[in-house]
């Protein structure tokens, strides 16, 4: 890695904190019995026990200065509280919590942090595309999975939007890393595991990295970054697809998109880097030159830290040894197009063509579309038609690009389907981030809506046990689920998670048919 070893308040290698810190480690037991305090080789992490479970929240893992590369922090022998969660990434629309450029805290879970437990780990990274989100929602809490006993969770913030993909190193030489910040901070979170999860209870050989959404495309990104290399085990990407990255062109393009907006000349950066954060808050409405709408941010293909697309023109061998596990559900833009809007408000057949044409994310012929989906699917609403057509063909379609480039090669993957629907608005099915609180077990929490009967307990307890097979063993199957086969072109063997969780082969196998005749170019690259 190209990081900085230097601790920020010392001035001491990193490679003295850590090895001074195993020494303190091997010298005093790993954990202060009752006093929900940790000895780990980056310091005395004081959390707090509740229920079984000891959690430490807000654990700073690095410092950055902006749109620079992320630097280690490690404090040995110094006792640090960890009892609340450290800020989020400045980002729009993300309530009261509070936010700041100083953003890198990661929260662990553990019901037994003793060294000997060496209980596998399971990271989870947020959604939000890579401009919002936190993993501070109630939905990502992770004392529920934690308390089982048998992992250790780690949830971890990063920076986002400009201030983690912000790409600036073809107009200043200055700032080489900056159109993969976010990365690089993932990565640098994934090091702090590997240094100092042992004293959680947690495996460092035994890392398991989840994400939703956004997460799963910045796992999907990672799983091909030579810097990543060796740090995590195995992967589950839920609903999050990066089958190409942000080309250089194209994000300097947004780059002076958004440069225009905060009125700053790409031949002087000086103000930008001066400038308030909510200043670069509020430009993050800049036009996208490419997509239209805001501008997009994600990781880039800069030929230094990701030197070649995720999953294409296959999938990057470097992540071929690593188990994955790849999912969606079954309603996905059911969470994006609410039946409330005036998207899907009046639909009928006059007007479908044209409200599917640019959610459809691809260039096809819409009347087309909705032709073909009427015949085959004669008792469909035009309601039923947007939102099958819509998931199919903008928010499924990565994911089967990805699942079938990695049985092409013969690597370990298995793929589900999530068809447990809302409790609470049965109209949005079994939309985007529903599988979230059923593998978490969180279903009471704020903003779920699985409801906390024997059928949501039945589908979550599916999901999780699935979930934590996979961290443990590399393959999520249980004594509760049918056999659930590898993915293979020959059957394309799914997981049907729901009350009752069943395997299917090839399940909408016409839908994926239809869309695959129309070349996949993922948005923003």
């Amino acid at each position: 890695m190209a990081f900085s070893k230097e601790d920020s308040t010392s001035g001491v290698s990193r490679r003295a904190v850590v090895a001074g810190g195993f020494a303190l480690a091997a010298a005093r037991p790993a954990f202060a019995a009752g006093s929900g305090t940790v000895r780990a080789p980056a310091g005395d992490f004081a959390g707090v026990a509740e229920r079984g479970v000891t959690s430490f929240k807000g654990i700073r893992y690095g410092r950055a200065e902006r749109f620079r590369a992320p630097v280690a922090v490690a404090t040995p022998g110094r006792t640090v509280p960890a009892q609340r969660f450290g800020p989020i990434c400045p980002q729009k629309h993300q309530g009261d919590e509070p936010q700041s450029e100083d953003c890198l805290f990661l929260n662990v879970w553990t019901a037994d942090a003793r060294p000997a437990a060496k209980k596998p780990v399971m990271l989870y990274i947020h959604g939000g595309a890579y401009s919002g989100g936190s993993v501070t929602d109630p939905m990502n809490d992770g004392h529920a999975l934690a308390a089982r006993g048998d992992v250790v969770v780690v949830t971890v913030n990063h920076r986002l939007n400009a201030f983690g993909y912000l790409y600036l190193a073809r107009l200043d030489p200055r700032f080489p890393d900056s159109g993969n910040l976010g990365q690089l901070d993932l990565i640098l979170a994934l090091q702090w595991v590997r240094d100092n999860i042992a004293a959680f209870g947690g495996d460092p050989a035994q890392v398991m990295v989840f994400g939703q959404s956004g997460g799963g495309a910045k796992i999907a990104t990672m799983m091909g970054m030579p810097a990543a290399k060796g740090l995590f085990h195995r992967a589950a990407t839920m609903s999050g697809q990066q089958v190409t990255a942000s080309g250089p062109l194209n994000a300097t393009a947004r780059t002076r998109a958004y440069l225009a907006r905060l009125g700053v000349s790409e031949t002087n950066l000086e103000p930008l880097l001066a400038m308030p954060t909510e200043r670069l808050v509020a430009a993050l409405d800049a036009v996208d030159p490419i997509l239209g709408g805001g501008v997009y941010f994600g990781p880039v293909l800069d030929m230094k830290w990701l030197t070649r697309h995720p999953f294409w023109p296959d999938a990057n061998p470097q992540g071929l040894a690593i188990p994955m596990l790849l999912g969606n559900t079954h309603d996905e833009t059911r969470a994006f197009l609410s039946p409330d809007s005036v998207k899907v408000q009046g639909l009928s057949w006059d007007n479908l063509a044209d409200r599917i044409a640019p959610e459809l994310r691809i260039d096809i012929l819409p009347e087309w579309v909705v032709a073909q989906y009427r015949a085959h699917f004669p008792d469909w609403t035009p309601t039923q038609v947007f939102y099958g057509a819509t998931t199919a063909g903008r928010s499924w379609r990565g994911q089967v690009i990805e699942a079938e480039e990695r049985a092409r090669a013969g690597a370990p993957g298995w793929v589900y389907q999530l068809d447990f629907g809302s409790r609470t608005d049965p109209r949005r099915g079994a939309f985007h981030t529903m599988d979230i609180p059923l593998v978490f077990g969180t279903l009471d929490a704020e903003g779920s809506q699985t409801g906390t009967g024997a059928d949501a307990r039945a589908a979550s307890a599916a999901m999780q046990e699935s979930f934590v097979a996979f961290a443990k063993t590399g393959d999520p199957n249980h004594r509760g689920l049918p056999h659930w086969p590898r993915y293979a072109l020959a059957n394309r063997s799914t997981m049907i998670f729901d009350v009752r969780s069943h395997v299917e082969d090839d399940p909408r196998r016409w839908q994926r048919e239809l869309f695959a005749r129309v070349p996949y170019i993922q948005p923003g690259s």
